[in-house]
């Protein structure tokens, strides 16, 4: 079992690849590369079509093709990142969790609970690390909005307004339509990740999953959902086809003394907006837009995970609360009551 160990008893981490098909891997397998905390040993695809075609992509030179028995069985290997689809994603990580990998796991991992819940307290009672792939944990924007929420700057915090729309393809329109979520499970548990992190559970949740696009299918294509707490709305919407949506994405807090707006969240120029009724924190009174440089994906993901497996200490963000963003985003997807 690859357990977190004595600090420094890793120096790189080696890593390996399981499945090949979902939409991140190749931003996450070039972070990894890119990283000189990291040695990328293998890449397992049990599709053997899928295998043919990725075998000939120079992104997987270097990187030896095994099987999965292989993959899981290697015990060279610190850590496995499964970059699988939503109604693989628990079956693959109990493989990886059982076989003692610490487990990089693709988002959203499935639409059940009990399984998911089964998979974490079995990392849990292993040591063995679990973080989910959610890509906005690390965003200098969004980070700076929650420490200014934390520190009191903004005063009483009573709306969190989100949006994470996509321009989704029929094929990427046929993989959402699997769920009662629809584009809300797909990319709404970035927002919520962000939300159960500041507000913790929410009281209530509301969910609207509506279709309202005139393509002929059963994708909730427009939703939005409003988590309750005692004295904040947090409310996150998702559409699947909105032009130009990377320009929509957006975290916005606005609190009794100060706001921020992170709006765009994900393009080449992210913005940041802050309006301070007074200075505050590094913040002057009025309006102000705070310079962002680009925020690209996955690079924060495995800097935490190689700080946490290098100084055998715990991942920033727990077990407990990958639980409760699991939990949170079933209730707002209509899977869990």
């Amino acid at each position: 079992m690859t357990s977190l160990g004595a600090p420094g008893a890793i120096s790189v981490v080696r890593a390996g690849i399981l499945g090949t098909q979902h939409s991140h891997v190749r931003g996450k397998l070039q972070a990894m590369k890119n990283s000189p905390d990291y040695q990328m040993v293998s890449v397992c695809e049990p599709d053997a079509a899928v295998r043919m075609r990725a075998e000939k992509d120079p992104l997987y030179q270097g990187l030896r093709w095994v099987s999965e028995q292989e993959l899981l069985g290697d015990s060279s290997l610190h850590l496995i990142v499964a970059e699988c689809r939503p109604w693989e994603a628990v079956a693959w990580g109990k493989k990886v969790i059982a076989a003692g990998k610490h487990l990089h796991l693709e988002k959203p991992p499935g639409n059940e609970w009990a399984p998911f819940q089964e998979l974490v307290e079995a990392a849990r009672k292993k040591n063995l690390l679990l973080q989910t792939g959610y890509m906005w944990r690390w965003h200098e924007g969004i980070n700076a909005a929650i420490e200014a929420a934390r520190q009191g700057w903004l005063g009483d915090v009573y709306l969190l307004r989100g949006a994470i729309p996509s321009d989704r393809t029929p094929e990427g329109r046929a993989i959402e339509a699997r769920y009662r979520g629809g584009s809300f499970f797909e990319l709404g548990g970035h927002l919520v990740d962000r939300v159960v992190e500041l507000l913790g559970r929410p009281k209530k949740v509301n969910s609207w999953l509506r279709h309202d696009t005139g393509i002929a299918d059963k994708l909730a294509d427009n939703t939005l959902v409003v988590l309750e707490y005692d004295r904040t709305l947090a409310t996150i919407s998702s559409a699947a086809r909105s032009y130009g949506s990377d320009e929509h994405r957006s975290f916005e807090l606005i609190g009794s003394e100060g706001s921020v707006l992170v709006q765009p969240a994900e393009t080449a120029r992210p913005k940041m907006r802050v309006g301070m009724r007074r200075a505050q924190g590094p913040y002057k009174a009025g309006w102000q837009e705070i310079p962002l440089p680009p925020q690209p994906r996955f690079i924060g993901d495995f800097k935490e995970l190689a700080r946490a497996l290098k100084a055998g200490q715990p991942l920033k963000l727990s077990y407990d609360h990958e639980l409760l963003l699991h939990e949170t985003l079933l209730r707002a997807s209509g899977e869990l009551s």
